[in-house]
């Protein structure tokens, strides 16, 4: 197999455990397992791949959810595995920590851009190139926000590739000195990576905690009770964009240098 495609249609489903013809056109990308659970249990479906390192689930709308796991290494891995796919959308449902005053927990933020901290997106691009989400697929999970009643943000968000960070007062003032709104391990990557094998993709992010203050930073307590609190509605705004925005959303296209 010396052919990327061919690779992957190979990959996809070893990684998964879920054959090609199950996954839908337009996709819920995740790395809590619990959203997997949720999921599956809404639509009644099964949930491939328990044993392998990824999960997937698809239901009877055609929506399938992956459990791709933690950081940039494992983002990269799933979006050149989709290619085996190519599904017209990606969204990536993942939690981030609030660098900002005004990002308070339970907030959404749609980011506008990502800074690539993390590495792994060199492998793809010169770092010159932005890491951006693809406009109309934004445009729309804004309408299913605002919609629900709830608020959201915008900004930048800093894709990093290290953990155990919130003693690091340097790294501290390096985030300050971006303006970043966020810190997250994916999200970059998932949109190099996206660009790179043209497939249209965004991020919805839920403030999970607030690392720049000691008791803002996460533990096991805090992140079960924004779990609690709001993991439904993140996944739920999710499946309504990612099902309704073959129908209804503007044709999203990606345009070839």
């Amino acid at each position: 197999m010396i052919d990327r495609f061919q690779i992957a249609k190979n990959w996809l489903p070893r990684y998964t455990g879920m054959p090609l013809d199950k996954f839908g056109d337009y996709i819920l990308l995740t790395n809590f397992g619990n959203y997997i659970k949720r999921f599956a249990e809404k639509f009644n479906c099964e949930i491939y791949g328990e044993t392998k390192p990824m999960q997937a689930v698809t239901n009877n709308k055609g929506l399938t959810i992956i459990n791709f796991g933690i950081g940039s290494p494992n983002a990269a891995t799933v979006m050149d595995l989709l290619v085996a796919v190519k599904p017209k959308g990606v969204l990536f449902l993942g939690k981030c920590g609030g660098l900002k005053k005004s990002t308070e927990l339970g907030y959404f933020i749609l980011p506008i851009a990502a800074i690539r901290g993390e590495g792994t997106s060199h492998d793809y691009f010169p770092p010159e190139v932005p890491a951006l989400p693809s406009f109309k697929l934004h445009k729309f999970v804004s309408e299913k926000i605002l919609e629900r009643g709830y608020e959201y943000r915008t900004g930048v968000v800093y894709t990093a590739n290290r953990r155990v960070w919130e003693h690091d007062q340097k790294f501290h003032e390096r985030l300050q000195q971006m303006t970043c709104i966020a810190i997250d391990m994916e999200t970059a990557t998932i949109f190099i990576v996206g660009h790179h094998n043209e497939i249209s993709r965004g991020a919805l992010l839920l403030v999970s905690d607030v690392p720049i203050t000691p008791e803002g930073v996460k533990t096991e307590k805090s992140d079960e009770l924004v779990t609690q609190k709001w993991a439904e509605v993140h996944l739920e705004i999710g499946i309504e964009a990612m099902t309704e925005i073959g129908e209804q959303g503007e044709h999203i296209k990606h345009f070839r240098y």
